[in-house]
């Protein structure tokens, strides 16, 4: 692979498994946009492992025990600590100056860790509390089910354990995987009804979205259609 010459200001970065624009935006303290001006032609949907490309910024770096987060819409500190198993208190001693009342959409600050699970970067530790459901962690996190089974393989979400640690992406973009379409849904949507705008079987959504209760979709929430 030959060597990318990035201009003043900005990294080069080697595409590696598990890479994505938004997962490398968030780590160098940049945006997706900025990314992918900068490397015309870049598809962020196929990103090839050992390609070079340039990174505007720097990578953003929090002390051990502490991962990075950008803030996002709609995020605060309490969402935040009960999101990391943390407290908002730990949150602001790992962020000396933060203004819990004026998180800014895109800044990026160090959430501490609040249960050891060996967690990959980009995702937290977690552990089921009663009442727990795939569905409804995925909803929490602003991910997609699927999105949260691929960061737990062999995770059985109609068998989550209280006291099971798993890991939970953060701030990821919703995602569904091939053959299916994200739908976010609005009043007056119903699995069946969903099923026959789509062409699909309520059975199938259902399937595609482990643990959603049919009987009380959340408006704004987004799951997978077949």
């Amino acid at each position: 692979m030959s060597q990318v010459m990035c201009p003043p200001g900005s990294v080069t970065h080697t595409i590696v498994a598990g890479d994505t624009c938004y997962l490398l935006a968030r780590r160098y303290g940049t945006t997706v946009q900025a990314i992918i001006a900068a490397n015309p032609g870049l598809d962020c949907n196929n990103l090839q492992i050992g390609r070079m490309i340039c990174i505007p910024g720097q990578p953003v770096t929090c002390p051990p025990g502490t991962t990075p987060y950008v803030i996002r819409a709609g995020d605060t500190c309490y969402r935040l600590a009960q999101l990391s198993g943390t407290t908002v208190q730990a949150i602001i001693n790992a962020n000396p100056g933060l203004n819990c009342n004026n998180l800014q959409i895109g800044q990026t600050i160090c959430i501490p860790l609040g249960v050891p699970g060996g967690c990959p970067t980009g995702t937290m530790p977690y552990v089921i509390k009663a009442g727990d459901t795939c569905w409804a962690l995925a909803q929490t996190a602003g991910i997609s089910v699927q999105a949260l089974i691929a960061a737990n393989p062999g995770i059985n979400c109609n068998n989550l354990q209280i006291g099971q640690t798993i890991c939970i992406p953060f701030g990821a973009p919703t995602g569904c995987p091939p053959g299916t379409r994200a739908h976010v849904i609005v009043a007056g949507d119903t699995c069946y009804r969903l099923a026959q705008q789509y062409g699909t079987t309520v059975q199938a959504i259902i399937n595609a979205n482990p643990g959603i209760n049919c009987n009380n979709l959340q408006i704004g929430s987004t799951i997978c259609i077949p």
